[in-house]
């Protein structure tokens, strides 16, 4: 689904948004009740010795996740998200992104994510809290 004509007011956004040419322009997708991505690692996206910032890495499973509920049509924020990472990633690493909802009380979504290897190893996962604002 392309998200600049689902909806427009994420067309800046620095991990999805197609118009934001210095973003990372994941094209997000729902497939049954998961978000899914992938998104090769760019070699300017890295910490040092070669491994992808974690920041990079955050971005994209908090993202992976919000967008479950974005591409549901509501608006939410992030109001919390613990991250685990448990592999380094190399730049050129294509990785495949997964979002899901695991429980939802009225404004507050539970959402979990997960970012994998393209030999399918978890490379880091992530829970996060969102809160969906009313009337979007």
């Amino acid at each position: 689904m392309n998200q600049e004509k689902a909806r427009s007011d994420a067309n800046r956004c620095f991990v999805c948004g197609p118009g934001n040419t210095a973003g990372l322009q994941v094209e997000f997708r729902l497939e049954g009740e998961v978000c899914k991505a992938e998104h090769t690692i760019a070699a300017h996206h890295c910490g040092y010795d070669n491994v992808t910032h974690g920041g990079i890495i955050f971005a994209l499973l908090d993202d992976v996740m919000a967008n479950w509920l974005f591409l549901k049509g509501d608006r939410a924020y992030t109001g919390k998200c613990d991250i685990r990472f448990r592999e380094p990633v190399e730049p050129g690493t294509t990785l495949s992104l997964e979002g899901r909802l695991t429980s939802r009380k009225g404004r507050m979504a539970k959402m979990k994510g997960r970012a994998t290897a393209p030999d399918g190893k978890l490379v880091a996962e992530a829970i996060g809290t969102f809160i969906v604002i009313p009337g979007e």
